[in-house]
């Protein structure tokens, strides 16, 4: 098939906009609040994340504006999702209103001062330009001067609980999704575990903004939450200066200065959202609101195995990841690396009209249908190339195939072609094997 003879985005806004009405489960786009909650809570925020990893290419992290730690940030509180960075798995985002003093429900009222206090006295000498200060809320953003070029700096406090939820919070992300300078993990002499990642705003385009972060998550759940960027904003604002201010030496010791942990204890229990809505919420509950659906996913393990299992001959495999139903793989045959990755996703019969719509579709003898397609890399990897095979059952079951002439989207090629032809890209995703998965 001629590159992009089919195009996969054909009515590439209405399709994204047609899967995020449908995933969002209500969500109204001036309520950053339910936003914010949407994007923590575990079930939800996989939902949304891969019901748009659609074929593994700039949807598979569109997702992420929800409640990115890595994209998304105190900085620009009102930003709509569309236009919200795509750097990494989601993480939580800020909550501050964007009128000094106005809160949200459920808001932490801490004053604003003070954590302009705390912020002030734990980062090098430099002027200050502090947004509010007389407003509360559970976050602080401003713009800093050493003299070197402004710079956007914001922290923000968060309940996030102790169980997997929270851990996700300070994991770095995985480099062959997610381009980043350097990324540290450490669990500290308190129990707190502190991830410093040294990233962008997007991650596509190294040349814009960079964005460094310290996420310090406590050993009673709370999550302290710092950004710095190399502009005096995060969106809109050129670039001002080679790197952030702060080393990520200083960025931990900002993080972590116990004078937050402090502040943090004020947080209202109702706004823990770990997994729950601290009592808000449910059938039955306050304003009459059904918990949403369960959302069933195959087990990670079993869909990286899977996969590997489908492999042609000849194929060594070279790095592996992924989690639930999204799987990779880089594989190399002697011409050089190929990602391949799958998602398993059931119950997407909502969105099978506007997956399958448009574009190279055939439908087959037992119902199922099938699109093809080949089109350029979304992730800045020159002369990159992404061909898949997208299949969905009558019931909703869909398999989603994709590879690439390299082993990251946002490299350049190794290949001229990916590892995989299109009909081995369309074996794969029609086995039977991936129906017969253990759901969780």
């Amino acid at each position: 098939m001629p590159q992009n003879e089919s195009p996969q985005h054909e009515g590439f806004e209405g399709e994204l906009g047609a899967i995020l009405r449908r995933t969002g489960d209500g969500f109204a786009a001036d309520d950053r609040r339910e936003l914010v909650e949407g994007g923590l809570r575990r079930g939800k925020r996989r939902l949304v994340r891969r019901r748009l990893a659609v074929t593994g290419g700039v949807l598979a992290l569109a997702a992420v504006g929800i409640g990115g730690a890595y994209g998304g940030s105190l900085l620009s509180p009102a930003a709509d999702a569309s236009n919200t960075s795509v750097a990494a798995p989601p993480k939580p985002v800020a909550t501050t209103d964007p009128v000094p003093g106005k809160q949200l429900p459920g808001e932490a009222r801490i004053p604003v001062k003070h954590m302009a206090t705390i912020l002030k006295s734990n980062t090098p000498a430099g002027t200050w330009q502090i947004d509010g200060l007389d407003g509360v809320g559970q976050s602080v953003t401003g713009v800093f001067d050493d003299g070197k070029g402004k710079a956007g700096v914001s922290v923000g406090l968060f309940r996030t609980g102790t169980g997997e939820a929270g851990e996700d919070q300070v994991a770095c992300p995985d480099k062959v999704a997610i381009p980043y300078d350097d990324c540290t993990e450490e669990k500290l002499t308190d129990g707190s575990r502190l991830m410093i990642l040294q990233g962008y705003e997007y991650p596509d385009k190294r040349e814009e903004t960079k964005q460094w972060r310290a996420v310090l998550l406590t050993r009673d759940g709370f999550l302290i939450d710092v950004s710095e960027y190399n502009a005096a904003a995060e969106k809109g604002a050129p670039v001002s200066r080679e790197n952030p201010p702060f080393t990520p030496a200083q960025l931990k010791t900002l993080v972590t200065a116990p004078a937050w942990g402090r502040l943090a204890a004020q947080l209202p229990e109702n706004v823990d959202m770990s997994g729950g809505a601290g009592g808000q919420g449910g059938g039955g509950g306050a304003g009459g609101q059904a918990e949403p659906p369960r959302h069933v996913e195959p087990n990670g393990a079993a869909v990286q195995s899977t996969l590997r299992s489908l492999l042609p001959k000849g194929l060594n495999v070279a790095d592996k990841g992924g989690e639930g139903e999204y799987a990779y793989v880089v594989v190399d045959d002697g011409k050089g690396k190929s990602l391949v990755q799958i998602n398993v996703q059931p119950n997407m019969s909502d969105v099978a009209g506007d997956l399958f719509g448009s574009g190279d579709v055939t439908t087959l003898p037992d119902g199922r249908r099938v699109k093809l397609t080949q089109q350029p890399g979304e992730k800045g990897g020159e002369g990159v190339v992404w061909w898949t095979a997208d299949t969905i059952t009558p019931e909703g079951f869909r398999v989603v195939v994709s590879a690439f002439n390299a082993g990251t989207q946002h490299e350049a090629a190794t290949r001229s072609e990916p590892a995989l032809t299109m009909q081995q890209l369309k074996t794969i995703a029609l086995s039977p094997k991936w129906q017969k998965l253990p759901l969780k």
